[in-house]
């Protein structure tokens, strides 16, 4: 049984997320972006278990249902290598795809170029720290798809 304690320790992820104006974001002056490769170990509207390389780093990722725009979340670095093996190995689908991370005010809008089947789509996202929290939109993104599944990675590697 776990302690009713505990679960004021969790992670909590506040996400929102738009769709991005393609002619607007490729007219901007942008940082390097870093190839993003994720699958899912565990893919289920209860909890998501998500294996992903960052450039040269791995991650295994813990997620469980989304409410609203927040929902508990549990990050760990492995080592790329058991990420790469883990991708391969099991032979799962996954999401290729480029990110950017541009600074706008006081939060970092990490915004993703997907490849392959899902070439075409451009979604960025930003966390802050509660539901509610004020943050500037920036003039390249559009529709606020934060509440739409259809736009979680968790639903687009279907697509993929």
């Amino acid at each position: 049984m776990v302690s009713l304690e505990l679960l004021g320790s969790m992670g909590k992820e506040i996400e929102y997320k738009f769709l991005v104006d393609e002619a607007r974001w490729s007219a901007l002056e942008k940082p390097e972006p870093k190839l993003i490769v994720q699958s899912f170990l565990h893919n289920s509207v209860e909890r998501i278990v998500r294996v992903r390389v960052k450039g040269n780093q791995g991650f295994l990722t813990i997620k469980g249902t989304t409410k609203g725009v927040t929902r508990i979340e549990f990050e760990y670095e492995i080592p790329v290598a058991e990420a790469e093996e883990m991708i391969a190995t099991f032979r799962l689908p996954h999401i290729r795809k480029q990110r950017y991370e541009i600074s706008v005010d006081q939060h970092i809008w990490e915004v993703d170029v997907f490849e392959g089947a899902l070439a075409g789509l451009i979604l960025a996202e930003v966390e802050v720290a509660i539901e509610g929290e004020n943050f500037t939109v920036p003039d390249w993104v559009t529709e606020d798809v934060s509440t739409n599944p259809e736009y979680y990675n968790a639903v687009l590697i279907e697509k993929s």
